[in-house]
């Protein structure tokens, strides 16, 4: 969990608007293009969906899985993946522990907080079609990527 922690306090953002949305979801289609992943990118800033695209092997069982890992960001303010992990060091599954609807709510990786310095959690990018360890690394590998640039 330290190293989650550490990957949501490192990531967080100057600021983030319209064109940053347009920019890291990109950033996100162009690295799934290149290694052919089947996946759905969406980027939300409330509730406004800023971006959001399917490649080709999604589905729309991967934008039910993003409104429902990014409902768990949306609520607990961290990533969906460390949300999971936090009920799982406990001794207890999120959806035995949250006592939360879990067709409305799913705790796996893949949706990361947009945070942004002075002002919190103001939206989260999410990212679905690959094993949740994936989805979370291919976020977290993009958010670092757009940072850096």
């Amino acid at each position: 969990m330290p190293e989650l922690e550490a990957q949501q306090a490192r990531l967080a953002l100057p600021r983030f608007t319209h064109e940053d949305a347009w920019a890291l979801g990109s950033l996100l289609v162009e690295l799934a293009r290149e290694r052919g992943a089947p996946v759905a990118v969406d980027i939300r800033r409330g509730a406004q969906q800023l971006f959001h695209c399917a490649l080709p092997g999604s589905s729309a069982d991967n934008d039910a899985w993003i409104d429902r890992k990014r409902r768990v960001v949306e609520r607990y303010g961290e990533s969906s993946l460390l949300v999971g992990a936090r009920f799982r060091a406990k001794g207890r599954t999120f959806e035995e522990g949250s006592r939360l609807d879990p067709d409305t709510y799913a705790a796996h990786g893949g949706s990361f907080p947009l945070t942004v310095a002075g002002a919190g959690v103001i939206g989260a990018v999410t990212v679905s079609g690959l094993p949740q360890l994936a989805d979370h690394a291919l976020v977290v590998e993009a958010l670092e990527r757009f940072l850096a640039g």
